[in-house]
């Protein structure tokens, strides 16, 4: 049996001396902190994940291939230095029966070195084409040390909060909830009342899918997709943000239905929560076949920024306002998935 440590794999994105390379990493073509753009990265992420899995996949089936099925978390550590190098380091923690959830730490060698990020994405071994792909079974892996061991509880674990948190979405909300959102209407119903409203807080574009996008045969990369649905989701947090809005984690990301060639993509993002200095966006990738005779969600995104000054200190941000039920939805969502991310780890 194969161990985690035995499917490791490594990326290197050379900074440091490869300056076409860098620039098409930075934000700003200026001196500033935290200079990298992280909707690339994210794009990068996805296909380290994919070959990591694909690695394992192909040695048991030579013609299968692995698509993304979710981002469980990306969560910033700190801040990337665009000038140095970074390496991406995967591996498999915990194999399903035809799934892989793949971690890949992010970090930057040197002195000092850097960890800017930890990431775990689950990946779909399918075989076949069309109507006719089917998931394949998978040979689990063997978990020899007592980190692999962790890993792997870890994972599975992420995967029943998320369960959980599904559950929870379709339950009404709780006393404290109903307080709070009370709150949030009666504030909208003073004279004075100038705050943001949730509604009013929307960014949109619409894109069409041509050939030079496409990975698997006829259909399109998904890691382009999550770049494209973070830019626009980075464009729509400084709705709210009067300083700098800087990517603080990946919450979740759901793929849910492939994206071919020719179809037509609606983006929508919206900030649906604020918290302190944080700020959570919803965004969702909605596609139109060419014929425009369907339609369907690709994928659906929670992404937290966080608004920080030139230095990187934290600056709070205004209050956000639901006002429809949806927006009620919206905003208790993403502010119970605030609090259980905020409860096990410290974002930046």
């Amino acid at each position: 049996m194969t161990t985690p440590a035995e499917t490791s794999f490594f990326h290197t994105l050379s900074l440091s001396d490869d300056l076409s390379l860098r620039r098409r990493f930075m934000v700003m073509d200026e001196d500033l902190l935290g200079n990298l753009r992280f909707g690339l990265l994210l794009e990068i992420l996805d296909k380290v994940a994919e070959e990591t899995a694909l690695r394992y996949v192909n040695r048991f089936y030579p013609d299968a291939r692995v698509v993304t099925a979710a981002i469980d978390n990306i969560i910033v550590r700190h801040v990337a230095d665009v000038t140095r190098d970074i390496i991406c380091e995967a591996r498999i923690n915990q194999v399903g029966r035809s799934s892989l959830v793949i971690g890949i730490r992010v970090e930057q060698p040197g002195e000092p070195a850097n960890h800017v990020a930890s990431c775990y994405f689950t990946m779909v071994a399918r075989s076949g084409m069309g109507e006719g792909a089917v998931s394949v079974a998978l040979p689990p892996v063997e978990y020899a040390t007592e980190r692999e061991q962790a890993r792997a509880r870890k994972a599975v674990a992420r995967r029943e909060e998320y369960r959980q948190q599904q559950a929870l979405m379709s339950e009404p909300p709780s006393p404290e909830e109903y307080r709070m959102l009370a709150a949030l209407h009666k504030a909208q119903d003073e004279p004075d009342f100038q705050g943001l409203l949730a509604g009013r807080l929307v960014a949109d574009s619409w894109e069409r899918m041509y050939p030079e996008f496409e990975n698997v045969p006829q259909k399109i990369f998904g890691g382009y997709l999550v770049r494209k649905a973070y830019e626009l989701s980075s464009i729509c947090s400084e709705l709210v943000a009067p300083d700098r809005s800087v990517m603080a984690a990946v919450n979740r990301i759901n793929f849910f239905h492939p994206v071919r060639m020719g179809d037509k993509l609606h983006y929508t993002s919206r900030v649906v929560f604020t918290c302190g200095s944080y700020i959570c966006v919803e965004a969702n990738i909605e596609r139109i076949s060419r014929d425009r005779t369907s339609k369907a969600l690709s994928n659906s995104c929670l992404f937290t920024f966080v608004n920080v000054d030139r230095e990187l200190v934290h600056r709070p941000v205004p209050a956000v306002y639901p006002t429809t039920y949806a927006e009620d939805a919206r905003y208790l969502e993403a502010e119970r998935s605030f609090k259980a991310l905020s409860e096990h780890i410290h974002l930046i």
